[in-house]
């Protein structure tokens, strides 16, 4: 196949950084978050430029929330401006959005602006982009399993039955494709509580760039390593 060509299917990112940067640039780690937002921007426009169809963006961990209050209230505040003010321009760029996690835990005001998106942007079909909110998924495979659970305690299932593409189909994603490409920024080596179920066969990137100084060189870079890549899925 042509490298020019190949191209991942469902590109899942862990955007870390944002705290390292704002401490490299001597500035509150509230500019960092900010320069982050710049990015998701940056990288949606590549993945409608490059003809990906799914981008999910690690954006709030379950484990997040034990950040000082006043941290999360501002990344809460600033996901809520966010998503207000981007509304536009994901319709003008045909983008739709959804979101995984357990978004309950949302403050209201903030989950209503997301509900809002999700809704308005349901038509769109040039990109799906994802956000992980109050995600950890540990905690989505064990809903699942206790669903399935559930399932077999009312005589609907026989314990014989379950599969993986049944528990698959009972996770926040069963609706999208699983992840082809998995990039973290930072340099850090591990996949920190994220789709641990869904990357069992993603290429993993990693690179050592900060999120809000991830561009287009680092996506291109990542989207050529990927296409040099031989996926046997445990074949020989």
């Amino acid at each position: 196949m042509d490298t020019d060509t190949k191209i991942p299917q469902h590109i899942a990112i862990i955007m870390d950084g944002n705290g390292r940067w704002a401490e490299q640039h001597k500035v509150a780690r509230a500019k960092g978050h900010e320069q982050g937002g710049a990015t998701v921007q940056r990288v949606i426009d590549l993945c409608i430029e490059k003809g990906v169809p799914w981008l999910t963006l690690y954006a709030f961990s379950t484990e997040n929330w034990g950040r000082s209050k006043i941290e999360v209230n501002y990344l809460m505040k600033m996901l809520e401006k966010f998503l207000k003010e981007r509304l536009p321009e994901m319709q003008a760029k045909n983008v739709r959005l959804h979101a995984i996690g357990e978004l309950d835990m949302l403050p209201p005001k903030c989950r209503r602006q997301l509900d809002t998106s999700i809704a308005e942007t349901a038509g769109n079909t040039a990109l799906n982009v994802v956000l992980a909110l109050s995600y950890g998924s540990r905690q989505e495979i064990t809903a699942a399993a206790r669903r399935v659970a559930a399932m077999v305690q009312r005589g609907e299932l026989q314990a014989e039955e379950i599969t993986p593409d049944l528990l698959s189909s009972q996770l926040y994603t069963a609706s999208m494709p699983d992840p082809d490409l998995m990039i973290r920024t930072s340099g850090e080596m591990r996949i920190s509580n994220y789709l641990l179920w869904q990357l069992s066969y993603a290429e993993l990137w990693v690179t050592d760039v900060l999120w809000p100084d991830f561009g287009r060189d680092d996506f291109d870079a990542a989207l050529a390593e990927y296409a040099k890549r031989n996926r046997r899925y445990g074949k020989r």
